[in-house]
């Protein structure tokens, strides 16, 4: 007996939210996709009962990527998710799983298997967080009035964390199902354009730094090297501005950049179209995991260290970071403090951007290519999308094993480029730094998202105007 018929009766019976029937009308998808949103807002600030102060939070800089917010009920955001998309994504790609996401009963496996994980995740990463070191200390004055003791409170905190990962998982299956885009997309964009929001707006935002320099309340004299330091990279953040518009632009246009291979309908004469392969054909969201998977050796790393302490060849910790060691090493430059003027050595701090640097590049090509054959939009999985639509190549027989092979002189190709594209993309921006403290990654994210939620705003629109349109494409 295999592991999928062992597993059946258990994936089978996960919980999961229920597939519309049918058409989903735009508006309907619009507000299903506003709700959530909301109602991520609001458990963003629904803070942690029994927590005692604020500890150390261990996602750090990859927060913003990561979505959630410390000390609330989404401590975890979407961390279980990506992990347990990121296991699965490595398990699909040597072929161990043995599912064929084609197959109705595998899918419905797939699917299991995928919550089983996060639960998993969920426990491995709340339980540190909650009972190592002081991340999420418990209160003593609540352990006293409840009369359970701090282990108690503890089991408490980590009960609320497990349950609001919980609906993060449902919300965002219910945008995938019954919304507009993912709610992974979501989320994230929702958590960096706060923090980019206050970036600019805020008490100590850029706009309010900038009215202090102006009105003398900040003496800057950009004759000076320390002057002219404070207003790049200080108070007056001249480059972080500059990276910021420079990322929206870029994508922008990276977004744009595609080669589009023409179609002509097999029935209807006249009837013509294009499949564009874009530059980043697998979008931006393998890079999520290549960043979760660096947060999670980050993570891996400051437990071990707070529980066990670690070896200097190991890790070296100041401050709860790394600053010397193997994880120092491989934690990512977040801000551009962390190699201009930083006190290592300069060799030391230029192997650690080349190790960032590779990590981006390689792991960004290698999950650009689970993604896009895990999400059907490899070769063959495109030539039966088109073949479906009743659609064909000129000058090619209508044939998907013809219309496969025109597909893969181009889709690899493009996918291990643009993944890698987004790597060096992903690792520049971090070292610039931007407005509002949030990686550069995170922006990076944020913007590609916001695009495709774009195209996809308009895509529904233009099915619901033309419902032949939706009859053709599906």
């Amino acid at each position: 007996m295999g592991w999928k018929e062992t597993a059946e009766p258990v994936l089978t019976r996960m919980p999961s939210v229920r597939q519309p029937e049918g058409h989903v009308p735009f508006r309907r998808k619009l507000g299903w996709t506003l709700g959530v949103l909301v109602l991520y807002f609001f458990l963003t600030n629904v803070t942690l009962y029994g927590l005692g102060g604020q500890g150390g939070d261990l996602f750090g800089r990859f927060r913003s990527i990561l979505a959630g917010q410390s000390g609330s009920v989404l401590q975890l955001g979407i961390g279980p998710i990506v992990t347990a998309s990121i296991v699965l994504q490595l398990l699909g790609g040597a072929n161990l799983l043995g599912l064929d996401t084609n197959d109705p009963r595998d899918q419905v496996l797939y699917q299991g298997l995928q919550k089983f994980l996060v639960l998993v995740m969920i426990c491995i990463t709340g339980l540190p967080m909650v009972f190592a070191g002081n991340y999420l200390p418990a209160s003593q004055q609540v352990a006293a009035s409840l009369g359970i003791g701090i282990g108690g409170v503890k089991w408490l905190l980590f009960a609320q964390i497990f349950v609001g990962a919980i609906l993060v998982l449902f919300m965002d299956e219910v945008i995938s199902k019954w919304g507009v885009g993912s709610g992974i997309g979501l989320f994230i964009i929702a958590g960096v354009s706060q923090s980019l929001i206050g970036g600019f707006f805020g008490g100590d935002g850029f706009f309010s730094s900038w009215l202090d320099i102006i009105t003398g309340a900040i003496e800057v004299s950009p004759l000076t090297s320390e002057g002219l330091q404070t207003l790049l990279f200080g108070q007056g953040d001249l480059i972080a501005l500059f990276t910021t518009l420079l990322i929206f632009v870029v994508v922008v246009y990276a977004e744009s950049v595609r080669v589009e291979i023409p179609l002509s309908h097999a029935r209807v004469k006249g009837a013509r179209g294009r499949f564009p392969v874009k530059l980043i054909y697998a979008s931006v969201l393998p890079m999520i995991l290549v960043r979760a998977l660096q947060a999670n050796i980050q993570f891996l790393g400051r437990i071990l260290n707070s529980q066990l302490g670690l070896p200097a060849w190991l890790g070296v910790y100041s401050g709860g970071q790394p600053v010397g060691g193997l994880f120092y090493y491989l934690a990512p430059i977040n801000a551009p403090e962390q190699w201009l003027g930083a006190s290592q050595a300069a060799w030391q701090v230029a192997l650690r951007i080349g190790v960032d640097l590779t990590f981006m590049v390689v792991g960004g090509a290698i999950f650009a290519i689970f993604w896009v054959e895990t999400a059907d939009m490899g070769p063959e999985a495109t030539a039966k999308q088109i073949q479906n639509s009743g659609m064909q190549i000129p000058g090619f027989r209508q044939n998907p094993g013809v219309i496969e092979k025109v597909m893969e002189r181009y889709i690899p190709q493009v996918t291990v480029i643009g993944g890698a594209l987004v790597g060096v993309l992903a690792v520049g921006a971090n070292m610039m730094g931007t407005i509002g403290a949030v990686s550069g990654t995170g922006l990076l994210l944020t913007v590609s998202i916001t695009y495709k939620l774009y195209e996809e705003i308009a895509e529904e629109q233009l099915m619901e105007m033309h419902p032949m349109m939706r009859q053709m494409f599906g």
